[in-house]
């Protein structure tokens, strides 16, 4: 019995999350194990269990796939709020408030197989998941075949009470002769910002392989309003961080597309906390513990191990080096078409960063040679990345990013590529030396749509209306519910305008819609779509067409005439606007509510 329950807990991923070998930052499973069968321990029947927030997988290899679920108690959520002599507290402002170990393990099945026969199981397995890691579960389902859809679902043990069924696919081999890939492009998806609608019209729409989420799929603020974050303050503790992801995963075309969808995700500033870098944030740092002026007595260093855990407990990736609790970077090689190197340019190792009011200081010191967006060991890991990509053969090199690469005049930012200038030109470098073509850099952030040759103004010549000269090309997408700055189509083109006539490597500009794009790379060419949803004030399906670009193989900038000359919001270089959309407004309007400023979360 008792190395059965050892395995079963050790097949649970999240007990090894954020670090296996850390015990501050880890779960003790053979403790777990000890005292979830002492004496007097009574395990729950189906009947007192639900999966409360549906299902999910993620990070695909050739051969397997992260399945994840939740499955806990009915009271779970009661449990975690009732103060309990013994527990150990969590935090004490506000009220007090404890959670104590729950004693009883829960028994979870999980089985995989292929669409076309339900009865052929491929892949299966039997773990447990107990309070210790807010009953998530996480297996990594082995033995399966490349660019292959499959089933999965989750059960109570012994019983027929089951998770939804979940749709998953794994990716190709390296050396596979892929002849198209397709991506669903995401970022910044607040929940007090209005309705998810672009996960749900994805979903819908189904044409993509995986999804890739580029960060800030939560928000740690404490926001009111029509639809009130929870716990209504921001987020600093562990049960903060994990009560946060868990009403995210109630909003139904989240769960739709998690369930629907392999996800490919990085995190950005918001999962932790706004404008993060190694050494504190916009509202707290190390040398005095604040939070805009009211003390919680909080450390830098213990509000982002709380975060990285409920990421890891929460999210279906792969922790690839359980050493190292803060590394998100990863690669995928997929067939000899693409590879996608997922970056972290916000937590992992970053210098100061813009803080809300140290604007001149970062100009100032943005050429010094020693900042970095993500440290010497990430860099050198990137660099590599493109290099060996290069060198295989792979047709396009996709870069999951988080924060602008190009760096536009005018843009009042502060924290993309160009405010650390020496790492920006060494990237340029290193692409241009080694003579790396077919780059895609992929980015969120801005909740604005940006288009752009990847020119290094300045170093190399570069000819705007025909693209020569350019390395690739940076496909920015818009947020999901995040809000932006400019409330009409009127002051959102005059905006794009402007950005337009400032910087000749930009081709479009677009600021007034919530949405998302699909990347579609094939071997001749890559081509992207953006959609915009009209309104994310109610949860609705309504989906436009915003542009339509296309990359040539080879080229390394965007095709002539671009977006074929026609776009439907925004500004196009060389092209027009025709708008269709003349009364839906895309915000929620709560900001106007509690009078908070929607710049504040960028």
């Amino acid at each position: 019995m008792a190395g059965l329950v050892s395995a079963s807990f050790d097949g649970n991923l999240n007990y090894d999350s954020p670090s296996k070998r850390h015990n501050a930052l880890g779960v003790d499973v053979g403790l777990v194990a000890r005292r979830t069968w002492k004496r007097g321990s009574v395990p729950y029947s189906p009947s007192q269990l639900n999966f409360t927030h549906g299902v999910a997988s993620g990070d695909p290899y050739p051969d397997s796939i992260i399945l994840w679920t939740r499955v806990a108690p009915s009271d779970a959520s009661d449990k975690s709020n009732t103060t309990v002599e013994g527990a150990v507290p969590l935090y004490s402002h506000e009220t007090e408030k404890y959670i104590k170990a729950d004693a009883n393990p829960i028994c979870v099945d999980w089985k995989v197989w292929e669409p076309k026969s339900k009865e052929t199981i491929v892949s299966n397995g039997t773990v447990f998941t107990t309070s210790d890691i807010d009953f998530t579960l996480k297996v990594e389902a082995k033995s399966l075949k490349p660019f292959t859809i499959y089933n999965y679902q989750f059960s109570i043990c012994g019983s027929n009470k089951s998770s939804p069924v979940g749709r998953t696919k794994t990716s190709p081999t390296a050396d596979d002769d892929t002849k198209e890939i397709n991506l669903a492009v995401f970022s910044c998806s607040n929940y007090p910002g209005g309705y998810f609608n672009a996960y749900g019209n994805a979903a819908r729409k189904d044409q993509h392989d995986f999804v890739v989420h580029l960060g800030d799929y939560i928000y740690e603020g404490g926001r009111r309003g029509p639809r009130p974050h929870r716990p209504p303050r921001p987020a600093l503790t562990l049960w903060d961080y994990r009560t946060r992801h868990g009403q995210y995963r109630t909003e139904p075309d989240l769960l739709l597309l998690a369930q629907s969808s392999a996800w490919i995700t990085t995190w950005d500033d918001h999962e932790v906390s706004d404008n993060g870098y190694r050494d504190g944030s916009s509202e707290l740092n190390n040398t005095e513990t604040s939070f805009r002026n009211n003390g919680h007595g909080v450390s830098v260093d213990q509000r982002k191990m709380n975060a990285v855990r409920a990421y890891f407990e929460w999210m279906p990736i792969r922790q690839v080096e359980l050493d190292d609790n803060l590394r998100i970077w990863r690669s995928f090689k997929m067939g000899k078409l693409l590879d996608l190197v997922m970056l972290d340019t916000r937590n992992y190792d970053r210098s100061i960063t813009s803080v809300n009011y140290n604007f001149e200081y970062i100009k100032a010191i943005s050429n010094d040679a020693g900042r970095s967006l993500m440290g010497s060991r990430q860099e050198n890991w990137f660099y590599r990345q493109l290099s060996e990509s290069s060198k295989r053969g792979a047709t396009w090199r996709i870069i999951g990013n988080q924060v602008l690469f190009s760096e536009f005049a005018d843009d009042a930012g502060g924290d993309g590529w160009g405010s650390y200038a020496s790492n920006r030109n060494r990237t340029f470098q290193h692409l241009y030396d080694n003579r790396i073509n077919n780059n895609i850099f992929l980015t969120g952030d801005t909740h604005k749509n940006w288009v752009s040759d990847l020119a290094w103004l300045g170093e190399k010549k570069y000819d705007s209306a025909t693209g020569v000269g350019a390395i690739g090309v940076e496909f920015a997408g818009t947020a999901v519910s995040s809000h932006s700055r400019r409330r009409t189509i009127e002051s959102s083109t005059t905006l794009a305008r402007h950005m337009i006539q400032k910087n000749p490597q930009l081709q479009w500009q677009e600021n007034y819609y919530r949405g998302y794009f699909l990347l579609s790379a094939r071997k001749d060419k890559m081509e992207a779509q953006f959609y915009g949803s009209p309104s994310v004030a109610t949860r609705n399906s309504w989906d436009i067409p915003l542009a339509n670009f296309t990359v040539n193989a080879g080229e390394n900038h965007l095709a002539r005439p671009v977006a074929g000359g026609k776009v439907e919001s925004g500004y196009l270089r060389g092209g027009k606007a025709m708008p269709t959309n003349l009364t839906l407004d895309t915000d929620l309007k709560s900001w106007k509510v509690v009078g908070i400023d929607p710049m504040y979360f960028y």
